[in-house]
Order: C-alpha cells, then structure tokens, then sequence
C-alpha cells in the first residue's frame, strides 16, 4: 500500500511532497528547504524481540547502546540486505517510518514534540509526506525513548 493511500485510509492530515532523487535525510531536507530537524529519518534495528523501527531527527544518529539499555538485549542496525527484505515495495535503502504497514513496533525520539511537523520518506527516494507529529503518533502508537546520541 502506498504510503500517501494509507494516510487517507486512516484520516490523517497530510501533504505529499515531490523531490529530485534524495539518498538520505539531509539531502531530502536541502531539496525541500526544511530545517534538517524537521526531517525525520526511520531506521530499522535488530534488537532482542526482533526488527524495530527506531525514527528521529535527520541530522541525529541512533545511539544502539541506549536502546538496547531500554529494550532490555542488543540491538544493532540492520543490514541493506534485511531492509530490503522488511520493505520488498520500497526502493532500495528507503525505510519508512509506518511500522503499521510492516507489522513493526515504532520507537520515537523523545526530543520530538507532538506539535513538530515532520516530514517521512515514503516507499520511493523522490516521494516524502510532511504531518504533525502528534499525528503519526495517533497513528503508529511509537513508544517514546531517548534515541539519540
């Protein structure tokens, strides 16, 4: 299902954004003239009870010491390999935030505020969707966790 598809299915207010191809956060961020921290980038981790999708600012790294501390085992970042197969409708390397469409539980960035507006790559390099935070978490039920370093 296409991301744009979902939202609508679910009611939630959103706006599609069209892109030159952008290869990550930062470079979707300089297209769309948004500040980077508007910009949240979805990253899958391996942790103890299997894949989950951890999503914070663009210009933050996942800090895997910290998450592993909060869900209780190890947890690395996935391979290219294991992403393309969590996404097999997504182009290569692309991990969109809606665990819901993968049947993943969704970690959230704490430092992101229910009213930031965010804007989420979708299942293509040149396709994002930008809504209210407080939206995505109505939707995706995240549990929220210092992600970061």
């Amino acid at each position: 299902m296409r991301v744009p598809d979902f939202l609508l299915a679910r009611e939630v207010p959103f706006e599609t954004l069209l892109h030159p191809p952008a290869f990550t956060a930062q470079k979707r961020a300089r297209f769309l003239h948004v500040p980077g921290r508007q910009v949240a980038k979805a990253v899958l981790l391996r942790g103890p009870q299997g894949y989950v999708l951890a999503v914070l600012p663009a210009p933050l790294h996942v800090d895997p010491e910290r998450v592993a501390r909060a869900l209780g085992g190890p947890v690395r970042l996935a391979s290219d390999d294991e992403i393309a197969r969590v996404f097999p409708d997504c182009e290569w390397g692309v991990v969109p935030p809606f665990g819901t469409l993968y049947g993943l539980p969704v970690l959230l960035d704490e430092g992101i505020t229910p009213d930031t507006l965010m804007v989420f790559e979708t299942t293509s390099h040149v396709e994002a969707v930008r809504l209210l935070c407080r939206h995505f978490e109505r939707l995706e039920r995240p549990r929220r966790l210092p992600l970061a370093q």
